[in-house]
């Protein structure tokens, strides 16, 4: 088997590893970069109008022959390890015969994203994959892995061919609502693993305020029973664990938890997959109607889904009454400052920052600064931390480990034994 990680073992974001035998080719993801060369912050707008040759020439598409549109197909197939943009973000230059390998929960966030996001990735060749049920692509046999983290229903990957077995971690934790799931791995792991690519987002990262979701949930209990008047959530709609950590402090303090319509439709998507999942009509959630999303809805023929939601409609004079009681799901955009300015004497209410503080612009922190408004993160990240990256290399033992998704390869042997670090584009045999 041999193994070459296109983007990867040198920056976090922009995932893509080819794996290839004599008579078989695949890759393990295809996202977007989250930063340019000089790790400045990656804007996905310099992609619009370029050819997938202009693309390859400024290094935003990988040199993979067979790949793209109007080139003679020789990738077999494409596996997918979660929802993110950096791990999917460029499959829709991909050419249309390839097959696409996800989770239910991953197609269904990505359609959703192209939906409403303007990302567009239509995978007319989907095939869903199920946890622990192997299958077969060419003489590769795969085997998915849920895993842990803040993409729902994200995989990890066991690959066996030519009597090699490589383990692709994807993107994990040991912290999150299904930490029970690095238990098990760690507990009882794939065995004689001869070579595992492994994450290290959090390598070179200062230690966590928040340890877990749990943590989270208190903290959210706590401000909600201090404040006054409405409380804003600053958060992913597409980070599942941490809405319901919101939705269960919302129980907790009688407390209306308001989400918008586009994260209404995500989880009316998902509960269909996982019945544990808060719906817009679960108690004490209501719905805040947006211009945008609803006609998003209407114009993809989902008007019914409007008159089901408006069941829980709430507006703007009601959130005037209530908004001692509120917590209300917002986003750093151009409809926030809409809304804000909608709702009575703000001065002093608190925004939940539940994001990556990289988000967190002084732009941002200057408008709240002059709205009165307190920012407070209330985070915990979607990666691994360095124990559990240890705990993890441990329990799989590989004979190999190479350093993936990480902007720290040089610290993994300070960390990890059989380290072996390699470049983008390098050649690597199992």
């Amino acid at each position: 088997m041999q193994l070459i990680i296109h983007r990867g073992t040198q920056e976090i974001g922009g995932s893509c590893v080819e794996l290839s035998t004599a008579t078989s080719r695949i890759l393990i993801d295809f996202g977007m970069p989250l930063v340019k060369e000089n790790k400045e912050r990656f804007e996905p707008d310099v992609l619009e109008g370029k050819s997938v040759e202009e693309l390859k020439d400024l290094s935003i598409l990988p040199q993979v022959d067979g790949l793209y549109k109007d080139e003679n197909k020789s990738i077999d197939a494409i596996l997918i390890s979660h929802s993110h943009l950096d791990h999917y973000g460029l499959l829709s230059y991909v050419h249309p015969d390839i097959p696409i390998y996800l989770s239910e929960g991953a197609k269904e966030l990505i359609d959703i994203t192209s939906l409403f996001v303007h990302r567009e990735v239509k995978m007319l060749n989907a095939k869903i994959i199920s946890n622990r049920e192997a299958f077969a692509i060419g003489n590769f046999r795969i085997t998915p892995y849920v895993v842990d983290h803040s993409a729902f229903d994200a995989l990890a990957f066991l690959i066996e061919a030519d009597g090699e077995r490589l383990f692709y971690s994807g993107d994990f934790r040991g912290h999150g609502r299904k930490s029970v799931l690095f238990k098990q791995m760690v507990e009882n792991p794939p065995k004689d693993i001869d070579c595992l690519l492994m994450e290290g987002s959090m390598l070179g990262r200062s230690k966590q305020l928040y340890n877990n979701e749990e943590e989270i949930e208190n903290r959210i209990v706590d401000i909600l029973k201090e404040s006054s008047t409405i409380t804003f959530f600053f958060a992913s709609s597409q980070n599942i664990d941490r809405l319901v950590s919101a939705y269960r402090a919302c129980l907790k303090t009688d407390s209306i938890f308001v989400i918008d319509l586009y994260t209404a439709f995500i989880l009316d998507k998902l509960n269909k997959i996982s019945k544990g999942i808060p719906r817009f009509d679960w108690k004490n959630i209501r719905v805040k109607f947006l211009k945008y999303h609803a006609d998003v809805l209407a114009k993809n023929n989902l008007k019914d889904l409007l008159y089901l939601y408006n069941e829980q409609k709430i507006d703007m004079d009601e959130i005037n009454d209530k908004k001692d009681r509120i917590l209300m799901l917002a986003r750093d955009n151009s409809v926030f400052p809409l809304i804000l300015n909608k709702i009575d004497s703000v001065k002093g209410a608190k925004i939940i920052y539940s994001m990556w503080d990289g988000y967190l612009t002084d732009k941002f922190k200057r408008f709240c600064n002059e709205k009165g408004l307190i920012i407070e993160q209330v985070h915990t990240s979607g990666h691994a931390e360095l124990e559990d990256l240890k705990k993890f290399a441990n329990a799989l033992n590989p004979k190999k480990l190479i350093p993936i998704h990480t902007f720290d390869k040089e610290r993994y042997p300070e960390y990890f034994k059989n380290v072996k670090i390699i470049s983008d584009s390098e050649v690597f045999v199992l």
